[in-house]
C-alpha cells in the first residue's frame, strides 16, 4: 500500500469517529450550551437534533473545501475524467467517512430517524465514491456533486426552528426557507444539465473508454438515483416554500382588511 492510499484510508477512518463522536458526546454538550430549549427536547428528538448537527457540520466541511477545489484544483480541472485527485481523494474520504458514521447511526435509530431514501442516497454515493478513491477517476465530477451538501445546512436549520417551536412567520424562519429553497435549487437541481451534458460530451473520447463499462455505467446509474431522489427532495421542499409564502399573505390580506375596519 503506497502513502497516498496509506493517507485517504486514515482520513476516512479519522472522519468516521470524529463524526461519532460529535454525535454522541459534542452534539449533547455543544447544544446545551448553545440552545436553551435543547434541554427540553424529548430524547427521540435530540437523537434527531444530534444527527443534524453532524450532518451541518460535515455539510460545512466537505462543502467549503469542495467549493475551492471546483475552482482551483489545477489537476482535476485540466482533467476532469482522470486528472490527479489526491486533494479530491481527501475530500471524498472525509465525505464517506460521515455517511459510513450517518449510516451506522441511522439503522442502530431506525425507529426514531430511520428513512429508505436517506439509505438509498448514501449508498449510492458510497458506491460510485468507492471506485474513486480506489482507481482515481472522475474527481472533477464527484467533487461537482458534493457540492450538493451546501444546501444541507439550511435544511437542518428549517428543521431546528420547527423542533424548537419557532414560529412559522418569523423573519428568521422565513429567511432560511427562502435561502434553503434557492440554494436546493442551485447546487442540487440546476447542477443537473450541465452534469449530463459533459457525459454526453465525453462519450466516446479515448478518456472516457478508458473508463471501462463498470464504471461507464455506476457514474451513470448513481448521478440518475442521486438525481432523482434531489427532484423528489425539490418538489416538497417548494411546496412547503409556497404554502408559507400563501400563509404569509393570507395573514398580511387579513392584516390589511382589519386595518382597513378599524379605519
Amino acid at each position: 500500500m503506497d502513502a497516498n492510499a496509506k493517507v485517504v484510508i486514515g482520513t476516512l477512518c479519522s472522519s468516521f469517529l470524529v463524526f461519532q463522536v460529535l454525535f454522541h458526546f459534542v452534539s449533547y454538550w455543544f447544544s446545551a450550551k448553545v440552545s436553551t430549549g435543547y434541554n427540553s427536547l424529548s430524547d427521540d428528538k435530540k437523537i434527531e437534533w444530534n444527527s443534524r448537527v453532524v450532518s451541518t457540520c460535515h455539510s460545512l466541511l466537505v462543502g467549503i473545501f469542495g467549493l475551492y477545489l471546483f475552482f482551483f484544483d489545477e489537476p482535476t480541472i485540466a482533467d476532469p475524467l482522470w486528472g490527479d485527485p489526491m486533494l479530491v481523494k481527501l475530500n471524498i474520504a472525509t465525505a464517506s467517512g460521515y455517511l459510513i458514521s450517518d449510516l451506522l447511526i441511522i439503522l442502530l435509530n431506525w425507529k426514531v430517524i430511520g428513512d429508505k431514501f436517506f439509505v438509498i442516497h448514501h449508498c449510492t454515493a458510497l458506491l460510485a465514491y468507492y471506485f474513486l478513491l480506489k482507481d482515481g477517476m472522475l474527481a472533477y465530477i464527484a467533487n461537482f456533486r458534493l457540492l450538493a451538501e451546501l444546501s444541507s445546512p439550511f435544511v437542518n436549520q428549517r428543521w431546528f426552528f420547527e423542533a424548537l417551536k419557532y414560529p412559522k412567520f418569523s423573519k428568521a424562519n422565513v429567511i432560511n426557507g427562502v435561502l434553503m429553497t434557492v440554494v436546493f435549487f442551485v447546487v442540487r437541481i440546476l447542477a443537473i444539465p450541465p452534469l449530463y451534458f459533459f457525459m454526453y460530451s465525453v462519450y466516446g473520447t479515448e478518456a472516457y473508454v478508458r473508463l471501462g463499462l463498470k464504471i461507464q455505467c455506476i457514474w451513470a446509474t448513481s448521478c440518475l438515483v442521486l438525481d432523482v431522489l434531489n427532484i423528489m427532495w425539490m418538489i416538497k421542499i417548494t411546496k412547503g416554500c409556497i404554502k408559507v409564502i400563501s400563509l404569509i399573505r393570507q395573514e398580511n390580506a387579513k392584516s390589511s382588511l382589519q386595518n382597513g375596519k378599524l379605519d
